[in-house]
């Protein structure tokens, strides 16, 4: 059976990826090695996300 390629995930507005790190800050999600990683893909989203934003006012 064929398996259908991963669609990539939606993008997130700026302000739902934002609010997202402020909370895994706040908890001391850093801590842990799993915290840093989330931390790393968040600023990956995030950076993606302002992108976006400068792409539309453009």
């Amino acid at each position: 059976m064929p398996t259908r390629p991963a669609q990539p995930p939606r993008a997130r507005s700026l302000s739902a990826v934002n609010e997202e790190i402020r909370a895994l800050l706040a908890d001391g999600g850093l801590v842990t090695p799993e915290g840093r990683c989330r931390y790393e893909e968040l600023l990956v989203e995030w950076a993606a996300a302002v992108r976006g934003d400068v792409t539309e006012a453009a």
